[in-house]
């Protein structure tokens, strides 16, 4: 089948040449034409100036922002349906939100010149229409779409439904965000009985009936509903009966009694013969994209990738142009750089004579299209470059065109026709973490965009995947459960169910998983030995995902299909059982649980990584600090770029062997003497534990939060630590049991501890407050320069504060009396996490020198959650849309947020130099800190494995901020 290009379209850019069209040329057609290198390096240099100018001034022309959209916009209010084909387009790129990606992007390169079969979008207005009407599309639309298809088939020299030239269309989606493989698409619409005999004519037979029966399994399926499997089983019978393997083995006859087998199909299932009207067909199909838009795994991956219901999907309908017409066609994928590591270097795949399903499908092994996009496998085989010469440096000549206007890498599929070139699609190509970084790094370095547009165009959560081992994708693995991805990497090992044999096994140099319903500050320990954490409770800030990210463990929390029986030493998973000792592999970034042994890969931080960071520091307007108790978290924190400790937990500190047992002494006394007994023991190793930290952070600041955690986290749970503890008291057992019995709280995470312990036992702050400053002063003897912060927990009213600030001062004075000449003064703070306190901040800020919100506590009492147990409804609630996002991973701006916001203004507002941090989770969740960004706090602090992710979040708020109100 030969179609015709008509009105230039088949002329690539870069191929033109001065003739009778000089006296029209535009500006834009001036600037495709191939010149001198020299002779154009000035030219180049000023274009590319001009249009970072204008990237500036409008924002991205893929996101279509700026007056050029608005005005795009206003022009097109009226018109539901555009053409584009033969050198003319209706739309253009800056219109995705009214095409989507694939039609804004059909369009513009129809206006550029780039060889687009001709074809027509339907605007995402109409999939809203369509949605209002019931699924029915209007009268109105109908008229245009016909319309739109006659100029069509004037092009291509076809008729649609013609029986003897007819014109065969495809029907596809396309949302303004690509969503690739989630909504349906038709291809070769227009066949029927009668026309598949004269595409016969035109072609021949075996193309005619292999394209007819492709056709009536794909609109079956996406239109009619019928089960794709009944076509495959037919098909694989089929070649069965004629003795070959592969589809392209069958003959003419072979398809020709299959296309009749697979009508009486679908007769069958639906009642109802094959529908023969193009136009039936064409209608059937655009309502069924439309209605895709809507499917399940659309609406999963919308949630996932946080795409908004609203938007609707445009759909394409576009002539259908043929790869497997012959050993002259081909079909492909191709990107402008490599996807996987970001070298530019043009990569893609292939097959000759087939269509782009086939591609996809896997049913064929894909050809490399030059020697660059090898790999392990496909040494031998041919490339587009040896087998099509021609329309492979046609191909090469138009990449590299596209990227240069686009200044992003692409995504591009073609297919040849008959030794002709034809560009299908063009979109911002899907890439790794790693290629991301180094494209965006390596643009700025071609000058073709700036350091601030390369900072965006990094996914500051992708960045996990660069500071983390990850599963090897290419790896055979079993998934048996999900749960949540509470800590980003990978990480096999053997199951333990219990802290203290993760630790002996770990020691014995053995790899494990530790397996929990849920865990508590008791398997601390254990958690630190364990390659990996697996709970069958707990959300995203439950005490395992926590403390996990702080370690940069891998974590999966609230996997709730766990069974889970400590005793019998047993894990069941529906039929799966794993026993002690079994091998897992779990993935933190994805959930997934896996049986056995899955190989991993560990991605290095390479010179681009560096790079791009410094840019980063270079344009925020905040710091990030980290959340560590160790001077090994606090090394690996400053090595990620960490510019301080924002917060110190003093209780992780207390769970080593060695000192649980003073902790339990403490919280048990009856008596001041006994208490202080313990705390004189304590005091030693809580200082020596400060001074680590202090000289891995020499020069930076420290936040110590004194004690926080209710008491009964610290108490025995077992017999064995009961009679341990008894012991040492000179106490039997049933004694320290109702000593227990006493101090049970019936919701301890409201109850006694934070400031009202400091109050109702100041001796504990005292020990704690010594610690610290005592630390401070012998750092400082070395020569070295402490910035050491005291923050008070959970205070709700200010006379809480007032009251415990002159305890802390007077240690201070007592420390500094101690040591004459030392500068060590701690700055006293205290951390907003009580929305009473939020409210009464400009008050709380009379006693305070900083605050830190405390989001994590703030969110549960804001909204009335226990963050350890509404993973059980809260994802019901997402998936309802009564929430977007789960509020303990991202914050609530329009509740909890302004609690913050006015916690901050008010504070400010008594203290203008008051300085405001973030401690809580949020910290390092990139939404959240945009957020915190633009309220002018001054630093926010997360986990070590995060400060990345929070450093190019904090720089994007910044550029953001600047392109939109450029």
């Amino acid at each position: 089948m030969t179609a015709r290009r008509g009105g230039g379209a088949g002329r690539s850019p870069v191929r033109r040449k001065a003739s009778s069209r000089k006296k029209t040329a535009s500006r834009k057609k001036a600037t495709r034409k191939k010149a001198p290198r020299k002779k154009a390096a000035g030219k180049k240099a000023a274009r590319k100036k001009a249009v970072r100018k204008k990237a500036a001034k409008a924002g991205s022309v893929r996101r279509g922002q700026g007056a050029a959209s608005r005005r795009s916009r206003s022009d097109a209010e009226s018109r539901r349906v555009f053409f584009f084909g033969g050198g003319q387009a209706d739309g253009r790129a800056e219109m995705r939100e009214l095409l989507g990606g694939k039609g804004a992007n059909l369009a513009e390169m129809t206006r550029l010149g780039v060889p687009v079969p001709p074809g027509f979008t339907l605007s995402t207005r109409v999939c809203a229409e369509f949605k209002d009407r019931t699924g029915k599309l209007s009268a109105g639309v109908k008229a245009d779409v016909l319309t739109a298809l006659a100029r069509v088939e004037k092009i291509m020299g076809l008729r649609f439904g013609d029986p003897e030239r007819p014109l065969l269309v495809s029907v596809r989606s396309g949302a303004r965000v690509s969503m690739p493989g989630m909504m349906d698409s038709v291809l070769n619409l227009g066949l029927s009985n009668h026309t598949v005999e004269g595409l016969a004519k035109l072609v021949d037979e075996r193309f005619a009936y292999d394209s007819y029966r492709r056709f009536i399994q794909m609109y079956a399926d996406v239109v009619l509903g019928v089960p794709l499997d009944r076509f495959e089983i037919m098909l694989e019978r089929a070649k069965l009966g004629a003795g070959v393997s592969l589809d392209t083995e069958l003959e003419a006859a072979d398809w020709r009694a299959l296309v009749s087998d697979y009508l009486d199909a679908v007769e069958a299932h639906t009642g109802q013969p094959f529908p023969q009207d193009p136009r039936q067909q064409l209608w059937g199909a655009i309502a069924a994209v439309f209605r895709s838009w809507r499917n399940d795994r659309a609406v999963a991956y919308r949630r996932l990738h946080r795409i908004e219901d609203a938007w609707g999907t445009a759909v394409n309908i576009q002539s259908m142009v043929f790869g497997n017409m012959g050993d002259d066609c081909a079909t492909g994928v191709a990107f402008t750089r490599n996807p996987s590591t970001g070298e530019s270097n043009f990569y893609g795949e292939y097959l000759k004579n087939a269509q782009g399903e086939d591609v996809v499908a896997g049913i064929r092994t894909p050809q490399p299209i030059n020697a660059s996009s090898r790999v392990v496998g496909s040494e031998d085989l041919p490339t587009l470059e040896a087998e099509m010469p021609g329309p492979y440096a046609e191909l090469t000549r138009i990449y590299k065109f596209l990227e240069k206007h686009y200044r992003d890498m692409q995504d591009m599929e073609f297919t040849i026709q008959g030794g002709t070139l034809w560009i299908l699609q063009t979109r911002t190509g899907k890439r790794t973490s790693h290629a991301a970084v180094r494209i965006a790094v390596d643009m700025v370095k071609e000058r073709l965009i700036s350091r601030e547009e390369a900072i965006l165009r990094v996914d500051a959560s992708s960045l996990d995947q660069l500071l983390h081992p990850t599963i090897d994708q290419s790896a055979d693995r079993e998934v048996i459960a999900r749960g949540l991805p509470a800590s980003p990497g990978a990480a096999g090992g053997r199951v333990v169910f219990s802290a203290e044999e993760a630790e002996t096994r770990s020691k014995a140099g053995e790899k494990v998983i530790l397996v929990r319903i849920e865990t508590s500050p008791e398997d601390i320990l254990g958690m630190h030995a364990a390659e990996g954490i697996l709970t069958a409770r707990g959300g995203m800030t439950s005490h395992a995902a926590v403390v996990a990210r702080g370690m940069g463990k891998s974590c999966v929390s609230g996997c709730a299909s766990l069974a889970i029986d400590y005793a019998a030493g047993v894990m069941r998973v529906e039929q799966h059982v794993v026993r002690d000792g079994d091998w897992l592999t779990i993935d933190g970034s994805s959930g997934e649980v896996m049986l056995g042994r899955v190989p991993t890969a560990t991605p290095e931080l390479g010179p681009e990584f560096r790079e791009l960071m410094r840019w980063t520091d270079r344009i925020s307007r905040i710091k990030v600090r980290t959340n560590a108790d160790t001077p090994e978290d606090a090394e690996l924190a400053r090595s990620f770029g960490a510019t301080g400790i924002g917060l110190c937990r003093t209780e992780h500190m207390f769970f080593q062997p060695r000192r649980i047992l003073n902790v339990r002494r403490m919280i048990l006394a009856r008596d001041m003497a006994t208490r202080e007994a313990a705390l004189a023991e304590l005091l030693p190793v809580q200082r020596e534990d400060f001074e680590g930290i202090f000289r891995a952070m020499e020069g930076l600041p420290v936040t110590v939060r004194l004690l926080d955690p209710p008491l009964h986290e610290f108490l025995p749970q077992n017999e064995e630590d009961l009679a341990a503890v008894a012991q040492s008291m000179r106490l039997s057992v049933q004694d320290l049991k109702n000593r227990l019995d006493a101090l049970h709280e019936f919701n301890p995470m409201l109850g006694h501890r934070g400031c009202r312990v400091g109050v109702s036992f100041p001796e504990i702050y005292r020990m704690q407050t010594r610690a610290i400053t005592e630390a401070a002063c012998a750092v400082e003897a070395q020569g070295m320069k402490v910035k050491p912060e005291i923050m008070v927990p959970l205070i709700a009213h200010p006379g809480e504060l007032s009251w415990l600030r002159a305890e802390v001062e007077a240690v201070v004075s007592a420390v500094r009396k101690e040591h004459p000449g030392t500068r060590v003064r701690p700055a006293i703070g205290t951390m907003i996490e009580v929305p009473r306190a939020a409210l009464t901040a400009d008050v709380i800020a009379e006693h305070a020198d900083f605050f830190s919100f405390g989001t994590n506590d703030l969110t549960q009492m804001g909204y009335a959650l226990s963050r350890d147990d509404a993973n059980s409804f809260l994802p019901d609630y997402i998936e309802q849309g009564i929430l977007r996002d789960d509020p303990f991973v991202s914050i609530d701006e329009e509740g909890v947020g302004q609690l913050v916001r006015m916690g901050a203004e008010l504070g400010r507002k008594t203290r203008p130099r008051l300085q405001l941090g973030v401690c809580g989770e949020h910290g390092g969740d990139p939404q959240s800190v945009r957020f915190f960004a633009g309220l002018g706090v001054d630093y926010v602090s997360c986990s070590p494995y995060r400060v990345p992710v929070a450093r190019l979040a904090a720089a994007q708020a910044v550029a953001r901020g600047r392109e939109e109100s450029a």
